[in-house]
């Protein structure tokens, strides 16, 4: 098969650990990393060290993001892979064979890549997914306040329009309160 990027890196991306794999004319060249920062910054010296061009890595979850941020600062092509698809080779059995295969695919062009959006795009998602969450959980607080209120046999839900309106919080004020005549 013929080679189509001379310099690649191909990573077996873990929650703690990353199996990077360069291959060059040269050679092969294996090392392991920690995912902490300072370890991630020591990837990317080693990669530009060598001149690599293009990056691939195998991830699940979010382990792929702080390496795609970094490796985006520098202008390294890369290519997150989805690990099903590199799964179904069979053979492989450690992360240091599941790296160099990666890498060994990259230089032939033979990995597509997940699609992943520019910088901007994925810090908009992640804010937008953020302010969904927090509206779920004040829906799920809501719920919770009209099911104890309901449990304790006052019906507020009936006579207000907003269980957490501001009449509603005045009319549970003063039940706390100990106000018991709905007339003062």
């Amino acid at each position: 098969m013929e080679v189509i990027i001379e310099r690649a890196c191909g990573m077996d991306v873990h929650k703690d650990s990353i199996t990077a794999c360069i291959m060059t004319p040269k050679g092969k060249e294996i090392q392991t990393f920690s995912t902490k920062s300072v370890f991630l910054l020591q990837l990317i010296d080693w990669i530009k060290e060598h001149d690599c061009t293009h990056v691939a890595m195998e991830s699940t979850g979010v382990f792929w993001k702080p390496i795609v941020n970094l490796l985006e600062a520098e202008n390294i092509e890369f290519l997150v892979v989805n690990a099903q698809h590199m799964k179904e080779v069979p053979g492989r059995k450690t992360d240091v064979k599941d790296a160099e295969w990666i890498a060994k695919l990259i230089r032939h062009g033979l990995l597509k890549a997940s699609f992943i959006p520019d910088r901007n795009q994925r810090e908009l998602r992640e804010l937008v997914q953020y302010r969904r969450s927090i509206i779920e959980e004040r829906a799920r607080q809501h719920n919770r306040i009209q099911k104890v209120l309901e449990g304790a046999n006052i019906k507020l839900g009936s006579v207000v329009s907003g269980l957490m309106g501001v009449s509603s919080r005045d009319m549970l004020r003063a039940i706390a309160d100990g106000e018991d005549d709905p007339e003062s």
